[in-house]
């Protein structure tokens, strides 16, 4: 839980520096450009001895949605919101989660989709009702279809590794940047207009931290975060970065939001978090003496 906690807090600040001091440069190129600095960044980590091709195949198809699909979207959505309304789209990843995982394993958890609503209605507080603005709908969506590849995986990645019990984290973290690098490399080299494509050493230096530290540590640390702990508290932490990037777009980079709101929202969702653990426990005390 510690490491999801800690990853959120490194996200929070994401969000205001792509808006803010990335802004003007191709979206496709910062996807392009974050997944072949964290791809390098795990490079000299990476043992695949034991690796047969097919979960080769498979960790690269997972990197491919949740690395490589996903921030094209997600940096897309960008040129329609502001930094603080993409964090706040993306409330229904914790939805998404708890639903894919449960359609993969053909049931549904009940504990895990109400204290999940609980959650989506803790971030919907901080928005209010200021959804009428331009471009806003074409933001949205993209944000959903971000939310939806970051989801998908990593329930997949979860997935992939519970099989593979004997295989270290760090020593095949590669292949997923690797999958999500290539994929958002054929959309830069289609559609990055790269004649006038100039970057200041300030963006450069941004697009090396986002790269190294928000991607490829941060991805790393969070895949090991959600293989500790259930799917209904990994739903419930892809929406505390939320609040937390609403309080730093407004302390660090002059954006607005209610305060009360944001105060009233990280309440509600510390409740859902309280309540999915307290319904864990129960549930596996129960199981201990039955």
């Amino acid at each position: 839980m510690y490491l999801l906690l800690f990853v959120s807090l490194v996200w929070a600040f994401s969000f205001g520096l792509i808006k803010n001091t990335l802004a003007g440069v191709d979206a496709n190129f910062i996807a392009a450009a974050r997944l072949w600095i964290a791809l390098a960044v795990f490079l000299p980590f990476m043992r695949l001895g034991g690796v047969d091709r097919r979960l080769a195949a498979r960790l690269g198809l997972a990197g491919v949605f949740q690395f490589g699909l996903m921030y094209l979207a997600y940096n897309y959505a960008f040129h329609y919101l502001e930094a603080y309304e993409v964090a706040l789209f993306t409330i229904f990843t914790p939805i998404y989660v708890t639903l894919i995982h449960d359609a993969l394993e053909r049931r549904l958890n009940g504990l895990h989709l109400a204290t999940t609503v609980l959650a989506v209605i803790g971030t919907a507080v901080v928005k209010g009702n200021n959804l009428q603005q331009s471009g806003v709908l074409v933001g949205f969506l993209l944000v959903q279809i971000s939310n939806l590849c970051f989801a998908f995986g990593q329930v997949y990645y979860v997935r992939i590794m519970e099989s593979a019990p004997q295989v270290n984290n760090r020593h095949i973290f590669a292949l997923p940047y690797l999958g999500g690098a290539l994929v958002a490399s054929f959309a830069a080299a289609a559609f990055t207009p790269w004649a006038g494509l100039t970057l200041t050493a300030r963006q450069a230096g941004t697009l090396l931290y986002l790269g190294a530290v928000a991607s490829g540590l941060c991805f790393f640390l969070w895949n090991i975060g959600a293989r500790q702990v259930d799917t209904g508290t990994l739903a419930i932490f892809n929406d505390v970065k939320i609040p937390l990037a609403v309080a730093v777009s407004l302390v660090f980079f002059g954006e607005q939001a209610s305060l009360p709101n944001l105060l009233l929202s990280g309440v509600i969702i510390m409740t859902a978090l309280w309540l999915n653990e307290a319904g864990l426990r129960r549930l596996e005390s129960r199981a201990s003496t039955g």
